[in-house]
């Protein structure tokens, strides 16, 4: 053998007894930085945070472990302590959410984890991952305070803004109308949901975006504050067009979008057209 072949080969053989060993030193390495965070949370009297880690899988890897048996009792003890304390925590997050909305002139309605705030605007509270999800969008905090800023801000981009309901249903239906030349289609054939919203929002860039798209703004309008004008639109009762046709929403959940309905209900819309019958609008 030479002398390559015999350094290798007992390089060989002493990564396989390291490996095991090193395993070992790993696994002890994760629960003493398990017990670490535990530690830390107590100092610091997180028991949003310490509730977590209680109910994780290495938990309970740690109360196997038999050199550390006496966690065990340790634990549950804690489980309680922080149960309570976090079941006391909600009981306050909801009184202080609901007091600062009302401050701010928010109508929230609260059934916790999850809120409302005017149709289209709608949360939901993860204690255990410090977030809150406002129309799918997350943020990192559970601090009614910083809830109650973002739903003011989402508040003012839906609802802040002119809304005259016959112009809007009179543009959507001018959009409708479009489209369905374009494809040759019958009056009062759906529309698909998806293609009619690109379209419209076409519809609302002025001439010079089309004419220098680099140097005019875009003019953005979401989902969903299409959704809140098509309530707001409902809501207003003006019967419909102004030559007299009625809006028509077709639910359905293949290549949908989620709009609000007549009833304010969040749903999911495939198709749109206008009727001449009151028969139409769900």
């Amino acid at each position: 053998m030479d002398t390559e072949s015999f350094l290798q080969e007992n390089q060989e053989n002493l990564n396989n007894l390291l490996r095991p060993f090193q395993q070992e030193l790993n696994r002890g390495q994760r629960l003493a930085d398990f017990l670490k965070q535990c530690v830390r949370c107590l100092d610091r009297n997180d028991y949003l945070q310490l509730e977590e880690l209680l109910s994780s899988k290495i938990a309970q890897n740690v109360e196997d472990e038999e050199a550390l048996g006496e966690c065990r009792p340790l634990f549950e003890t804690l489980r309680a302590y922080t149960s309570e304390q976090v079941d006391k925590y909600r009981f306050e997050f909801i009184e202080d959410l609901s007091r600062l909305a009302e401050e701010a002139e928010l109508p929230v309605e609260i059934d916790f984890p999850r809120f409302t705030v005017l149709k289209g605007i709608e949360g939901e509270i993860d204690f255990s991952n410090r977030a809150t999800t406002i129309n799918k969008k997350v943020l990192k905090s559970i601090d009614p305070r910083r809830i109650v800023t973002a739903v003011l801000r989402l508040k003012k981009q839906l609802y802040d803004r002119p809304f005259d309901p016959q112009a809007f249903v009179d543009g959507l239906y001018e959009t409708y109308k479009k489209i369905n030349q374009q494809e040759d289609a019958a009056p009062g054939h759906p529309v698909a949901i998806q293609q009619f919203y690109l379209e419209y929002v076409i519809s609302l860039q002025s001439k010079a975006f089309f004419i220098n798209m680099d140097k005019s703004k875009f003019r953005g309008y979401s989902l969903e504050q299409f959704g809140v004008d098509l309530w707001r639109y409902f809501e207003a009762g003006i019967g419909g067009t102004s030559n007299g046709l009625m809006l028509q929403l077709r639910p359905g959940r293949n290549n949908s979008l989620w709009l609000i309905d007549s009833d304010g209900e969040r749903r999911q819309i495939t198709g749109i057209s206008f009727q001449k019958s009151e028969e139409s609008a769900i």
